[in-house]
This record gives C-alpha cells, sequence and structure tokens, in this order.
C-alpha cells in the first residue's frame, strides 16, 4: 500500500480501514498505515476530534471500531470544510485525484457520503491536475478555486481581479483552460482576452471572480500540467543554456519541464533551454542529471555551481587532519 505522508490522508486512511476492518487492533493500524502504533494512536485521536465516535475496548479481542451504526452525518463538513480537506490532499499527495490508490479511493468515500450541495464543488477541485508539494505555498481562497474549477468545466469565461502587488489590482477577461497544481502551488492557465496571449494566473491572487455569458473551446488535445510547465520555464531574468552528454529523451525524464526545453543536438548531446530568477535553486536542480553536462550560461548560474560544489567539497573533506591525538593511542607514552 502506498502512503501519504500528510497527516489528514492519514486519518482518512485509518478511518476507513476502522469501518472496513471493526476491531483492528493498533499494531495491525499502524502497520496498514505504515507507521508507530504511537502515531496510529495518534490518527485515532484526530478521527475523535473531529466528532467520530471510535471505541475501544482490552484484552485479546479488543481493538478500535467505530460506534455501532454510525453514518458521517450530513453536517459534519460545511462546503467550505470539504474544499479546505480536498485541497489540503492534493497539495500533500499528487495521487489524491485517482479513485484507484488508497487515498483518492478514501477521499472518494468521503465525498459519497456527504450531502450533494456540500460535495459538488469540492469533487470539482479534486479533479486539478498536481504536481509535487511545497510546504511555504499559499493556498488560495476555497470560494475562489471552487469558482475556478467549475468555469473550466463549464468553459465559461470571466471576468477576475488579480492582485500585482504594488501595481495594484487589475481586471481582466480570460477563458479559463484549466486549474493546476504546481508543487502546492495553485495556478489557473487561461487565455487572457486583455493582452492576447496564454497566462498563468496564481490563486492566492485572484481577488473576484465574475462568470460572463460568453463560451469559449480550450486548444484541442491540451495537457494543462505540461503546458503550466513550459510556461513556468520561460521570461525569467537570466537566460539558462547547458550542454548535456545524453539523449534528449533521457533528460527530459530526468528534469521537469518547468527548468527548460531540452533541445536534441545530437543522438547522444541534448541543448537544455530555459530561465530563471534563482541561480542557487536552479543549480541544484541540475543535480538531478545522471550525465555529465556544462553550463553555458549565464555567469550566475555557474558561480552558483561552484558555490555549490565548495560546499558539497567541504562537507566531504576528512577531519583528520584538525582531529587531536589519540591519548589512548599507541603512540602515546604509557602511564
Amino acid at each position: 500500500m502506498t502512503h501519504d505522508d500528510s497527516p489528514t490522508a492519514r486519518a482518512l486512511l485509518a478511518l476507513e480501514l476502522l469501518q472496513s476492518v471493526p476491531g483492528i487492533t493498533a499494531a495491525r493500524l499502524a502497520d496498514r498505515l505504515g507507521v508507530s502504533e504511537r502515531a496510529a494512536r495518534r490518527y485515532v485521536g484526530v478521527l475523535r476530534e473531529a466528532g467520530i465516535p471510535v471505541e475501544s475496548t482490552r484484552g485479546p479481542y479488543g481493538g478500535y471500531r467505530v460506534g455501532r451504526g454510525l453514518r458521517l452525518p450530513p453536517l459534519m463538513f460545511t462546503s467550505a470544510e470539504a474544499l479546505a480537506l480536498v485541497m489540503a490532499v492534493l497539495d500533500g499527495h499528487h495521487d489524491a485525484a485517482d479513485p484507484s490508490g488508497p487515498v483518492g479511493a478514501a477521499l472518494g468515500k468521503l465525498l459519497r457520503a456527504l450531502p450533494e450541495p456540500v460535495a459538488r464543488p469540492a469533487a470539482a477541485v479534486r479533479t486539478v491536475s498536481t504536481r509535487g508539494g511545497d510546504p511555504y505555498a499559499t493556498a488560495p481562497d476555497p470560494d475562489t478555486t471552487t469558482a475556478l474549477v467549475q468555469a473550466c468545466a463549464a468553459r465559461h469565461r470571466l471576468r477576475l481581479g488579480y492582485d500585482l502587488g504594488r501595481r495594484g489590482v487589475r481586471e481582466m477577461e480570460v477563458d479559463p483552460w484549466a486549474v493546476v497544481v504546481h508543487h502546492a502551488r495553485w495556478y489557473l492557465l487561461c487565455w487572457s482576452h486583455t493582452r492576447a496571449a496564454r497566462r498563468v494566473l496564481r490563486l492566492d491572487r485572484v481577488t473576484g471572480v465574475t462568470p460572463l455569458d460568453a463560451g469559449f473551446v480550450p486548444p484541442p488535445d491540451l495537457n494543462p500540467l505540461e503546458t503550466l510547465e513550459e510556461h513556468l520555464a520561460q521570461g525569467w531574468t537570466y537566460r539558462v543554456e547547458v550542454l548535456i552528454d545524453a539523449p534528449a529523451d533521457r533528460v527530459a525524464h530526468w528534469l521537469p519541464r518547468s527548468l527548460g526545453r531540452p533541445e536534441p543536438l545530437t543522438d547522444d548531446t541534448t541543448r537544455l533551454l530555459g530561465s530563471t530568477d534563482e541561480p542557487d535553486w536552479y543549480v541544484r536542480q541540475l543535480t538531478a542529471l545522471r550525465a555529465p553536462y556544462r553550463i553555458v550560461g549565464p555567469a550566475e548560474l555557474r558561480d552558483a555551481a561552484r558555490e555549490l560544489g565548495r560546499r558539497l567539497l567541504t562537507a566531504t573533506a576528512t577531519e583528520d587532519a584538525a582531529r587531536p591525538e589519540d591519548p589512548a593511542s599507541d603512540s602515546a607514552p604509557a602511564c
């Protein structure tokens, strides 16, 4: 069984196990969750705090079970709470939208237990494309997220308010193609009629959503996640060029599209073209390459690579020269 590391997902899996295996012991629950018995008991406590009556009995036939006849009450979650739960699981687990996986299956059972008006927006949000996680990302407003996901599904043009920081809030009309979660950051991939160009907007900066009467047709064969990653690789301060001694398909397997576009030069040589605002971060991503490579530019990226190499060499240096002589060694005078 594949487990998610987020407490929310593990608590959901614990609930599924308690319902499907009445009388399950703490040891067996811990084994099924892939955690310690102490952690398993903590997840049981989380469920009890959420109002689920988990009973426990001692003895050789004891264990945990959900209170007799329990069904999740319709008002256990508000719409906002259900949305927040789905968004939290998506942030921490890229397979949460897959109903065949353990986390996706548990989430689906929870949504089916909720009343339709509460479950509908949460189920819509659950369908977004996801990649990775970032504990420092800012979560968007759940109601805004629902409105954008539903507009994508219904293919309704929108008028948005978008916070540009010091430049204030800009109003724009967009065709919302897809909502994508990339390393726990939520984005709207869209066509901006205001700029007549493809745009990627951060959901946490959307200040208002107004549906318009006009509809739209998204690009054929649109892959939202790949399109987003290609977009994120463009337009930053430093233009990157890296020569890699490996075929382009291998490079594409090692590196995400957000780092740039791999161009085949020969059968065994690839040029990676991208851009970044953070050379220190970018050069760390290049360590995923499993072949020799050379950074052509920019100079800032080469400097960051030298600094990273220096730090790694320092970390692996032996301490023998700096270590004082062991008084218990053979060379020490005998007492």
